[in-house]
Formats: structure tokens, C-alpha cells, sequence
């Protein structure tokens, strides 16, 4: 991947501190950031009109291995709130470089999801659905895209209170339950070719979705779709 292609700003880091409410093991030290967040990232100023105009953003993140405690580096997690038609906003992901793990669940529980991409890989995130990404290696770096309405602010809120997702993902890629919930149901795994792609024909890359009519339609407006791509 070719990361000179875009022009990328100041990156925000996520430190130990943040994610301590939401790790297996809490008390461990880690001096370094856990992952680099790039927001509103694009190739060349021109295309930026493109995505304001779609209230649209692309983003990009690098997690580099770890071992936090026996558990694989992730993202915090978080909810999407609901759009003013009372659906929750969709995301899409791309997995530039490396490999992921997606990890979904619902709200009340009634699903959960483990969802394993690759590189090139697009991974939609269907409304409703909270979501961690772990990097699932000790010895490379996983570098993701995402793709989202700019309409909203993110929840962490849930998954702090409740100590992470419903599972975490320990050393050997074990899935173990949080004890912090009152019941977890049993998780799915599936391959991310396998997961519903709300959009028609091919794309070399996310980045191919800037001023992409349909596509800003399904990630502002999520009630126009509401129940037809679940997981």
C-alpha cells in the first residue's frame, strides 16, 4: 500500500489510558500509542469539496501488534447513535494492509459477530451494530480504512461501562466471554466475503466510493435500508 497517495494530517493517538476501561487485563503498562488515527483524509484537495458535500469522511487507522496483557491490540469499540428517523447510522471498512478482526454485537445481545478480513477486504458495519477491530498478529501492522456520515458523533460509553465487548480475544485468537455482562450469547465467526455488501459492482478500493451518490444515500440515510442487510 502506497500511503504517499494520500494527504494525511496530524494523527490522533490512542494511549493506554483510554483503553484501560475496556482491556482483559487493565493493570499493564505500555509507553508507546496503541494506534494512529487519521481523520479526514484524502488524496488531493479537490476531492474534499466531494466529501463535504456527501457529509461523508474517510479515515484511516494503524494498529501495530501488541500484547496487552493476553489480549491483541483493538479499538476502544463503540456505538453509532440512531438517525432522526430512528435507525443507526452504517459504517464501511477496508483493510489496507494486514489482517482484522471485527468484532459486532447489538446492543441487547441478540447477536454478536466475529468478522475475519484481509487485505482488500470491505467490511460494512449494519445499523444497530456496536463494533471493536483487533489486530490479530504479534508481527504486523494492520492499517484499515473506514468510510462514514459525518452527522454523527460516536458512543463509547457502553462498552467503558460494561468493560469491552461482549468477548475478548486473547493470545492463540481465543474468544472468551466478558464476565461483565449479564448473559453473552454464543458468537459467530464468518469470513468477511461472506457478509452482506449493501452496494452493486466491484471497486478496486473504498476510496472509490468519493462522490458516490448511493453510497452517501445508504450512510446518511440508514432508515431507507433499515432490515435489508443484516449480518
Amino acid at each position: 500500500m502506497n500511503l504517499l497517495q494520500f494527504l494525511l494530517p496530524q494523527p490522533t493517538p490512542r494511549a493506554l489510558t483510554e483503553l484501560k476501561p475496556v482491556l482483559y487485563s487493565p493493570d499493564i503498562s505500555f509507553s508507546k500509542p496503541l494506534y494512529l488515527m487519521y481523520r479526514s483524509v484524502v488524496k488531493c484537495e479537490e476531492d474534499r469539496p466531494r466529501f463535504n458535500a456527501h457529509t461523508l469522511r474517510y479515515d484511516i487507522t494503524f494498529i501495530p501488534p501488541a500484547d496487552l496483557g493476553g489480549e491483541y491490540v483493538k479499538t476502544k469499540g463503540h456505538y453509532h447513535p440512531e438517525s432522526s428517523a430512528g435507525v443507526g447510522y452504517p459504517e464501511i471498512y477496508e483493510v489496507l494492509e494486514g489482517r482484522a478482526h471485527f468484532l459486532l454485537q447489538k446492543k441487547n445481545l441478540d447477536d454478536v459477530v466475529l468478522v475475519r478480513a484481509t487485505t482488500g477486504d470491505l467490511v460494512y458495519i449494519p445499523p444497530g451494530y456496536g463494533h471493536v477491530t483487533i489486530n490479530p498478529s504479534l508481527d504486523e501492522t494492520l492499517t484499515m480504512a473506514n468510510l462514514v456520515s459525518t452527522r454523527f458523533e460516536s458512543e463509547y460509553g457502553e462498552y467503558e461501562r460494561l468493560r469491552g465487548a461482549a468477548y475478548y480475544e486473547l493470545m492463540g485468537e481465543r474468544l472468551v466471554k466478558n464476565p461483565s455482562y449479564p448473559t453473552v450469547p454464543e458468537i459467530q465467526v464468518v469470513d468477511a466475503d461472506k457478509c452482506p455488501r449493501p452496494w452493486e459492482g466491484s471497486h478496486a478500493s473504498l476510496y472509490d466510493f468519493v462522490g458516490d451518490d448511493a453510497i452517501a444515500l445508504l450512510l446518511n440515510y440508514p432508515e431507507k435500508f433499515a432490515g435489508r442487510f443484516a449480518i
